[in-house]
């Protein structure tokens, strides 16, 4: 519930602090409070003290590496992050599924993981823009513009004012269009019933 909560507070921030000419880096702080709000209750407690320091150097060196001018460098880092992300929006997936009742708690994690799988796309969609310009109809893409754009193709939209121009974006718009729809009308739907089942009993 925290998770779920907490990427909200952190979507609704994301454009504003955007629209203030804040740094990027407070934004990815707010993903990174995220990240650790998704993975830390579900990791064993043996590899939590890795995690934390995995994090912690990704979450340093990505600024650091900005401030340097390191911009290959940046890129992994922003490569780095979104798989941990991936790897959070998978666990929340995991947690949600594999419970024997269904509570609030599977509810919230599998709407986490939907969640986590329109940020992160978002900012894998800006980290190729970063890469190789001219990949969206939209010559400077940012990150804000990346989110917004992984949703309305999450959520199947579609309003056109930000377009894929090269097979990779195309092909991973088709992959997150087609995947947020099955998400939908599998796991969420699939919950949603046994949530209901169980509040009838």
């Amino acid at each position: 519930m925290v998770l779920f909560y907490t990427l909200l507070v952190t979507m609704a921030a994301s454009p504003v602090l955007a629209t203030l000419g804040m740094s990027g880096t407070l934004i990815e702080s707010l993903l990174a409070i995220c990240l650790l709000a998704a993975v830390m209750p579900i990791v064993e407690e043996k590899h939590r003290i890795a995690l934390l320091i995995v994090m912690a150097i990704a979450w340093v060196a990505r600024p650091l590496t900005v401030w340097l001018g390191l911009e290959t460098l940046s890129m992994v880092t922003l490569a780095v992050w979104t798989l941990i992300g991936v790897f959070a929006a998978a666990a929340a997936l995991r947690f949600a599924m594999s419970g024997t009742k269904v509570g609030a708690e599977q509810l919230f994690a599998t709407l986490s993981a939907y969640l986590f799988a329109g940020v992160y796309f978002g900012l894998l969609y800006w980290a190729l823009a970063q890469v190789r310009p001219g990949m969206f109809s939209e010559s400077n893409l940012s990150r804000s513009g990346a989110i917004y754009f992984s949703f309305v193709t999450l959520a199947t939209v579609g309003y056109g004012d930000i377009v894929p121009r090269l097979d990779a974006t195309r092909g991973l718009a088709i992959i997150e269009g087609v995947g947020g729809q099955l998400f939908l009308a599998v796991p969420v739907a699939r919950l949603v019933s046994s949530y209901s089942s169980a509040g009838k009993e």
